[in-house]
């Protein structure tokens, strides 16, 4: 028998594994946590199956994520990431990342790690949802609201609140499987 799951994935083998492994479990890695900030940015405005495709490209792209070498990016290297076949090349985003990388050295060093500061917002537990529909899953909330507005300030970009629900959600600070779904109580227990 076919365990029930969320709809989302739609059949989709990268949705699916993303959907199993991945989403809603709490992340508390800094250069995790930068590469979901990343993702969910340049994922504004286009599907998250578009941006899983080009994952691994990313990776590269980015330096591996390494927020010191990113915060150090040029005109030369925004160049080259425009070139850059693997990626969404849209140069707002790309200059974007490097803003928010310099932000996010300028959180680390004001509260020893960006982890510290990003789940303060739920209080360092995971909100755990019960909606029974993705209908009823919210597109944002007060809580990323106000995680929007203080990033805002901070310095970040490509931060709505929409944004910062989304990766919410992705670094597991919000369970928002559905209660039919296998991971919702998987995802649970990893919490407990």
């Amino acid at each position: 028998m076919k365990k029930k799951s969320c709809t989302w994935p739609n059949n989709d083998k990268l949705m699916i594994e993303y959907h199993d492994k991945e989403w809603g479990v709490p992340l508390h890695d800094d250069k995790k946590l930068f590469e979901f900030m990343v993702l969910d940015a340049f994922q504004a405005g286009l599907s998250w199956a578009i941006v899983l495709k080009k994952k691994e490209a990313f990776r590269k792209a980015f330096s591996n994520y390494d927020v010191k070498k990113i915060a150090k990016y040029d005109e030369k290297k925004v160049a080259e990431l425009l070139n850059n076949e693997g990626i969404i090349r849209n140069k707002m985003k790309i200059l974007a990342a490097i803003k928010n990388a310099q932000a996010f050295i300028n959180v680390q060093k004001e509260f020893g790690s960006f982890d510290k500061y990003i789940w303060q917002f739920t209080k360092n537990k995971t909100i755990v949802n019960k909606c029974k529909t993705i209908k009823e899953i919210p597109p944002k909330t007060e809580i990323s609201d106000a995680m929007s507005k203080d990033l805002k300030q901070r310095g970040f970009g490509f931060v709505g609140s929409t944004i910062c629900y989304s990766f919410m959600q992705a670094a597991g600070m919000v369970n928002d499987h559905v209660v039919e779904c296998f991971r919702y109580k998987e995802v649970q227990r990893i919490n407990n």
